[in-house]
Formats: structure tokens, sequence, C-alpha cells
């Protein structure tokens, strides 16, 4: 039997491989094998995927056919032995006939004990977007409309007829991995609850963590470490969707690790062209993956460790009309109230790879939508220095600060917003002390035992012991609020010593930075 092998990974839309002009789809991919020998004529095997109807439902669709390489026209009367799986998990092991040599399968999660597998004539988006007949076969098991890596094992038993047995059947390894997306929420100390979204394009992720102190993220993913499988796979995609509101993550360039092995700058890009949210692209390429391969022993799939670039601290952001780029960092690296501060910044542009430029600007710092400091005048367009801006923090300002640039190059779209923290919450922070009647109210709050008034009494001993640290202003000035779902979860895991006392104190001081249920706080009556 003839072997032939390949790892379709689908990180952009390719060119189907007919002579039709050119034809782009969203989600599509498609890749096809080197020409082999059946009966004197050249054929060629492809593989592609594509999603369902979005509008409709969210099913993978991977298709498979047999094509004369010289006619680009599909076999006749083509009978497939294909072997699948998806990641580690056998999904069927059958034989296909298929009339045009095109077969459609059909990926739909359905909670079930095992696989389902039923044939039709259907229409599919390959079918018509050919103008072929296609057989599609719809699979049904639990997460299969998900994404991840689905392997095939191809046989080719029959061609040009189906009573025409090959004396030697063609065989095929195929792997096509298509994107899975999976959300982490976390609650951070300074910015409150975040999502982090985690795009695969290879398999599935686990284990997700992440490190608020030193930003760090943390993955792991299956993956043979094999010659032959670093071979068959042309790259592995990874991306971080981070949301533009979480300032802690918006830094200007990230390190990523695999098995403890540092990879090049190169594999990194960062894409801000999105109002609510940055992608962070790691493109893997088999040099990358024969380093880690010959540099490191006992490997049992990927650790992903990813952390911000320690060279360039500054955070950055583009603005909304794509133009520039804005680059900040400050002084000192944690901001106090009261005290003096420095902002530098740069504004590049981004059409000429981000080579400082000289234009107008208009620069505020703001929060809950009050001023704190403005400034105008024109960037400088030197490498050497800095665009800077002092000030004295004030006394009442405390959490959350947004740096806003606008009407740059005084066009009203060319503007963006960094968030930036004053009196960070770190958990070198000293040791704290709660009393156990706090944590038995905490608990008995979480099972609705006793309502949020009594909870709040826990709230006001730990502020007048100090515990919890808030200013004078916010004393005053805040209204009474619902009080967020993640703080009663905090809550629960603190109760159940899933997280410490100092991470559950976090959250509290969040909620009153945030203004949140001040006025039920009888601490702050006059």
């Amino acid at each position: 039997m003839k072997n032939f092998s390949l790892i379709v990974i689908l990180t952009i839309s390719f060119l189907f491989a007919f002579g039709y002009d050119e034809v782009h789809g969203h989600g599509v991919g498609s890749e096809t094998f080197p020409p082999v020998d059946l009966n004197g004529n050249l054929v060629t095997l492809e593989v592609s995927s594509s999603q369902s109807d979005t509008s409709v439902d969210a099913d993978q669709q991977i298709s498979i056919s047999l094509i004369d390489f010289e006619s680009k026209v599909t076999l006749r009367d083509v009978t497939f032995l294909v072997k699948a799986e998806r990641g580690e998990k056998f999904l069927f092991d059958k034989e296909f006939k298929a009339e045009n040599g095109f077969i459609v399968f059909n990926f739909v999660s359905k909670e079930t004990d095992s696989i389902i597998i039923e044939e039709s004539d259907d229409d599919s988006f390959f079918g018509s977007l050919l103008g072929l007949d296609s057989r599609m076969v719809h699979v049904k098991g639990s997460n299969l409309s998900d994404g991840g890596l689905y392997k095939f094992d191809i046989s080719i038993l029959t061609a040009d007829g189906f009573s025409n047995n090959l004396e030697e059947p063609l065989f095929f390894n195929a792997g096509i991995s298509i994107a899975q997306t999976t959300t982490h929420q976390i609650i951070d100390p300074n910015f409150g609850e975040q999502n982090i979204d985690v795009i695969t394009y290879y398999d599935e992720i686990s284990d997700f963590q992440y490190d608020h102190d030193s930003k760090e993220i943390s993955f792991f993913m299956p993956f043979e470490w094999s010659e032959s499988n670093i071979n068959q796979t042309s790259v592995v995609h990874e991306e971080i969707s981070i949301p533009q509101n979480y300032g802690d993550l918006l830094v200007s360039g990230f390190t990523m690790y695999v098995n403890g092995i540092q990879l090049s700058d190169d594999i990194v890009n960062i894409d801000d062209f999105f109002t609510d949210e940055r992608v962070v692209h790691f493109i893997i390429y088999q040099k990358e993956l024969l380093n880690i391969f010959e540099n490191t022993s006992n490997q049992n799939g990927m650790n992903f460790v990813i952390v911000p670039n320690r060279d360039y601290p500054h955070l950055s952001s583009v603005t909304e009309n794509g133009q520039f780029r804005i680059l900040v960092s400050w002084e000192p690296e944690n901001l106090i109230s009261n005290s003096k501060a420095k902002i530098n910044f740069d504004v590049t542009d981004i059409f000429l790879k981000n080579r400082p430029i000289a234009t107008n600007y208009e620069f505020s710092i703001t929060q809950n939508d009050k001023i704190i400091f403005e400034q105008k005048g024109v960037s400088t367009d030197s490498k050497e220095q800095h665009n800077i801006a002092e000030f004295m923090v004030p006394s009442d300002v405390t959490g959350i600060v947004n740096l806003n640039f606008e009407n740059l190059d005084n066009n009203s779209l060319a503007k963006t917003t960094i968030p930036i923290v004053v009196n960070r919450i770190t958990n070198q922070d000293s040791e704290i002390v709660i009393p156990d009647w706090i944590r038995n109210n905490a608990e008995w709050w979480t099972n609705e035992q006793i309502d949020d008034k009594t909870f709040i009494q826990g709230i006001e001993y730990l502020i007048k012991n100090n515990v919890i640290v808030i200013s004078e202003t916010q004393k005053g000035t805040s209204e009474s609020q619902e009080i967020p779902s993640w703080i009663r979860n905090n809550a629960e895991w603190w109760t159940n010593e899933q997280i410490d006392d100092r991470t559950f104190v976090q959250g509290l001081e969040f909620l009153i930075q945030q203004g949140i249920l001040m006025s039920d706080l009888k601490l702050f009556e006059t």
C-alpha cells in the first residue's frame, strides 16, 4: 500500500486547487497532497474544511476528494476507507462510496454515549461551490463542532468504477485542525472581572493558568513529539484574545516558552485593529518545533508559557482609524496617590513601520469621566526622546485611570485609551488577618442565609481595622450598585479555602474602589 502523509493547519484561507478562478471564503481552508500515480494517471487527494452556515449552527465540515491532477476533475465511483480521530478520541473506521469522488463529513455536537453516523445526499458548502452532488456524512458526538485536531487515515479502494478494486490501494495520512476557542474568566485585583480567550488551531488546550503579578499565561496542549509528526506539521498556531480595557496585558511585546524553551520573537504578532480586544498570534514553524524536540527530554505535549517581553515594558495601543500606535511607560513603576508622576509616550505611524512622527495630539488623564490632567502639543519624531507629561496624582485618586490620546493629526477618529492603575494591589503586600466570624458571615451570605446588609457589616469591620484601605473622597461620592456575582463566587471560594485571604480582600477593595454599595456602608455616614 502506498503511503502519503500531511498535516493541514488552517491559519488562513487557502486557495482551492481546482482550475477555477481564485476563491476566497471566511473560515475556508484547503490543502492538496502531491500527485501520485494511479494506473498510469496522476491523481491527488484534497482535504478541505469550512464551518457550516454560522447563522444557523456551528457545525464543522471537512471534505475529502480524489482529483485527476491534469484535468482537475474528481474521479468517479471512488471507495474511501476512512479512519477518523479527534485529538486522541477514536471516531469511526468505515467505508464510504462516492459517485463523484467527493465526500463531506459534517461534524455535529450531540450528547451521545457513542458516535452516530448518518449518510445522505445533501447540499453542502463544498458541493454548491464546486457544482457537485456530494455524499454528506453526518458525524454526531460530544463536542465535535467545537473544533480541534481531526486525524484521518484514508485508503482509496476503488476509482473510476466501484468494481475496479485497486491492487495496491492508495493510503493517505492527513490531519486538519479547526479553530477552537476557550474562554477563561479571571478576577484581577486591580481590573476586576476579565475574560481571556485562547484560540487554538491545532488541538484542545487544558490547565489554563494566569498569574496576576507576573502577568504570565500558561496552558497545556497535546502534541506528538516525533520527527515524523513534526515533518507533517507545517505550523502550530495559537492566539490569545485580550480585552482592551485590561491594561496589564496591553504590553507591546510577548515572549513564548514551550516546554521551557524560549521561542524567537518572530513567532509573535500583535493585532490591535479591533475595538474591544487585541489578538496576539503565535505562529510556531517547524524550525522552532525541531529546536524544542532536540533540546528537551521527557516531552509530553506542549506546555505553553506566555509572558510580557521584559525588554519592552511599555504598553501600546492603536488608534481607532488604524493609523497611529501609541507606546506608553511611566515613572515611578507603581503610581501612588498624592505623589509626582511622569508619563512617557511615543506616537508612531503604523504605515511608516512604526516610525515616531511629529503630529498634533491631545492628551488627558481621567477617572470616571473626571479630568485629572490635560496636555496638548506636537509629538516628537525622535527615536531617542519621548513625549513627557508630568503631573501630581491627586490624593483622592486610586484604582484605574485612563490615558486618553485624541485628535492626532487633527483627525477625530485618531484616538485611543490605555488604562493604568494608581495604588496597585499586589500579592506581595503584607500579610492580613481576618477574624473567623467574617469567614462565617461570608459562608452564610453565599448560601443566602444572611442578607447583603449583614455581609456589608463585615466589610465595615475590615475598613475600620485598615484591612481594606480606601480614600476619603471615595467615602462620600459613590452610589449604591448591585453586588457583582463574582464577589459572591470569591466569598464562596474563600470560605472553601480555594483562594487566600489576600485575594478575597483584593476583590472587596475593587468593589469599593469602583463605588459599588458605598451608600450602604454605615461607616461613611456623616
